[in-house]
């Protein structure tokens, strides 16, 4: 009897167990099975170049360093939690919750699918929850943070930014491209009209902490401003740019790179009547912070 009623009860879990894995579509398990083999090679660092296929070829290196950088800092508990999964065609995506500095981010990383193969095509850290639109007619849409979108606005604005200056350099010479940069003369003009209720020099301190602060979303501290001396300390999007995207260090390097930024700056000093020192502090990454020091005779 006991062996009869063991055996019931194993047909009923074989019965429920089939059940439950006819209920998953065949192609979740495959999604899900996807990610646990890719953890399992980062986790063994086989995550070579020939195993990815990224959407261009100049982001193949990139992507190696930032598997890299995630191998030696993931919590594995998090990556190996299932994640939530998209299917897109040939594609899958997974969302994953990660902890690596600061808050928790969700992060996409993107394969592709070919026979019964998966390459890792791309990782990505903003997600833009459009999947989650309402019924139609829609006039509202998902956002994201204020701080994501200061990020989006400065990635498309320096990606064009940096082309500009490569074809000019190209074309014209380096000098020439940098020249294209200034624009202290219309700067100091909207410094005056929109902060007209203090002396001109000191209008182009208050307008770029305002600007910095409210219009790019810079973290910004106004030290000090006198009638010939003013400080402000910046941790500015610009350089994390330079740190976090994979495009722009393959397209310009960090010294032409910085020296935009000196040129933009010190020619917006120069048409207030400021002299202007940039100190930097290397911190988390080169250009991390600096600090304006303007001076006047």
């Amino acid at each position: 009897m006991k062996t009869h009623g063991i055996a019931g009860l194993m047909i009923i879990v074989l019965i429920a167990v089939a059940a439950s894995l006819s209920a998953v579509p065949r192609g979740d398990l495959q999604d899900h099975s996807i990610w646990r083999h890719f953890v399992a090679a980062l986790r063994k660092g086989e995550m070579t170049a020939e195993r990815l296929r990224p959407y261009y070829e100049e982001l193949r290196l990139p992507l190696l360093g930032y598997l890299k950088e995630i191998r030696q800092r993931a919590a594995w508990a998090e990556m190996e939690v299932d994640p939530e999964v998209h299917r897109v065609g040939a594609q899958v995506h997974y969302l994953v919750p990660l902890t690596f500095e600061g808050p928790r981010v969700t992060y996409v990383f993107s394969f592709l699918t070919e026979n019964d193969s998966w390459y890792f095509q791309h990782l990505e850290a903003i997600t833009i929850r459009m999947d989650k639109v309402g019924a139609l007619p829609a006039s509202t849409f998902p956002d994201v943070p204020e701080e994501t979108k200061a990020h989006i606005r400065e990635e498309v604005h320096w990606s064009r930014e940096v082309q500009v200056f490569n074809v000019l350099a190209k074309d014209k010479g380096k000098e020439f491209a940098f020249d294209f940069f200034r624009d202290g003369n219309g700067y100091f003009l909207a410094a005056r009209a929109w902060v007209p209720y203090v002396e001109p020099s000191r209008a182009l301190i208050l307008y770029l902490c305002w600007e910095q602060a409210n219009l790019i979303g810079n973290d910004v501290i106004l030290e000090k401003v006198e009638a010939r001396e003013a400080i402000v300390r910046l941790r500015t999007g610009f350089f994390r740019l330079y740190k976090v995207s994979a495009h722009l260090g393959r397209q310009i390097s960090f010294e032409d790179y910085r020296k935009i930024f000196e040129t933009i700056w010190q020619d917006r000093a120069r048409a207030a009547g400021w002299e202007l020192r940039i100190e930097y502090f290397d911190k988390d990454y080169p250009g991390a912070e600096c600090v304006f020091g303007f001076t006047r005779k």
